[in-house]
């Protein structure tokens, strides 16, 4: 166990040291306040041989934690006028304008209702993670429903479709423009793709072969998919969210203005009579609509595994938990004893 605690918060230190005696192998957890660090633990082992210690700086797998950070490249470009999330996505990708897609709306590849869960043409097994093979494969592939009256989490496919989006905006890709727009300049030490240098730092993930797959090799780490590829510390993930929950600024670093996260985090009903909204907002989990007792607007996402990073506007808290033991569950003790700390 290393790290700190700010007065007051000495039960989530309590509950993160009970964790590793329940099954937890390594892992970290942290928290901002209105800003200033309240919380900033992590313990454990990197490896499931526990041969190497966990330390500040390991970075590790955060699954679908990874869409929050795409999402966020992505509304940059609204804050700066270039990106109209009411636009066809055909605007600013021509080639996607195939199979009847010319009017699927950016919205709608936000919110996971463009019907384009999975690929339809086929990719070659040695192209699984190549970007410009996967956004081909999209731009031709066919909605498995009619964009806007369906929502089914588009859970491979997210990053590429944001991504690309901007990619055509931008020019760059999503790893260096999330590590220049927003990692570098916060000071966040997550990344959505990176090379063999940063590799010593990387936890091992632990579970069984058909969750963990691939996600310990190299190319795992290059890959950079934008959905569930992104490594980095609970640090990492506090920081953007921490500001994004105090109007999108943090340490004088302005990530995204109010408005643009105000319009963020909506409910995005579907466009039918009846459609209800889910559990979406533009990019980020509702999450005050996923676990009942969380405040509204309450945002982020969740990974597979358990990691999550937080933003809950109402307390100006910014929340990262990372691990390497698959289902440990840990984040929900760790956010319960937050809250009660905040409370008391």
């Amino acid at each position: 166990m290393h790290g700190t605690i700010e007065p007051g918060f000495e039960r989530v230190y309590e509950v993160f040291e009970r964790s590793f005696d329940n099954g937890e192998v390594g892992a970290a957890v942290c928290a901002y306040v209105d800003g200033c660090k309240v919380v900033d633990l992590w313990g454990g082992w990197a490896d499931p041989d526990r041969t190497r210690e966990w330390q500040r700086d390991t970075i590790v797998n955060t699954y679908s934690a990874t869409k929050g950070m795409t999402a966020t490249c992505a509304h940059r470009l609204v804050d700066r006028g270039l990106l109209d999330v009411d636009e066809p996505v055909a605007t600013y990708w021509p080639e996607f304008a195939q199979a009847g897609k010319d009017q699927v709306s950016v919205r709608m590849l936000l919110s996971h209702q463009s019907g384009l869960v999975i690929p339809t043409v086929p990719v070659p097994p040695d192209k699984r993670w190549d970007w410009d093979t996967l956004a081909t494969a999209l731009a031709q592939t066919a909605p498995a429903w009619k964009p806007g009256t369906r929502s089914e989490y588009h859970g491979g496919t997210f990053g590429y479709l944001v991504g690309e989006v901007v990619r055509r905006i931008d020019g760059r890709s999503l790893a260096p423009f999330f590590r220049e727009e927003i990692g570098e300049p916060l000071g966040a030490d997550f990344m959505i793709g990176f090379g063999p240098e940063h590799d010593h730092r990387c936890a091992e993930m632990i579970g069984p072969d058909d969750l963990i797959g691939p996600s310990n090799s190299r190319e795992w780490r290059a890959a950079a998919d934008g959905s569930a590829t992104g490594l980095g510390t609970a640090g990492s993930l506090a920081r953007v969210y921490a500001a994004l929950a105090r109007g999108g600024e943090l340490d004088g670093v302005q990530v995204l203005r109010a408005e643009t996260i105000d319009a963020a985090v909506q409910e995005q009903p579907l466009r039918q009579a009846d459609g209800s909204a889910g559990d979406f907002g533009l990019g980020y989990q509702l999450l005050w609509k996923l676990y009942p007792g969380l405040p509204a607007p309450t945002f982020g996402h969740t990974g597979m595994g358990g990691s999550i990073g937080l933003a809950d506007p109402t307390n100006r808290l910014g929340f990262g938990y990372v691990m390497n033991q698959m289902g440990s569950d840990g984040a929900t003790g760790l956010l319960i004893a937050t809250y009660r700390s905040l409370a008391a």
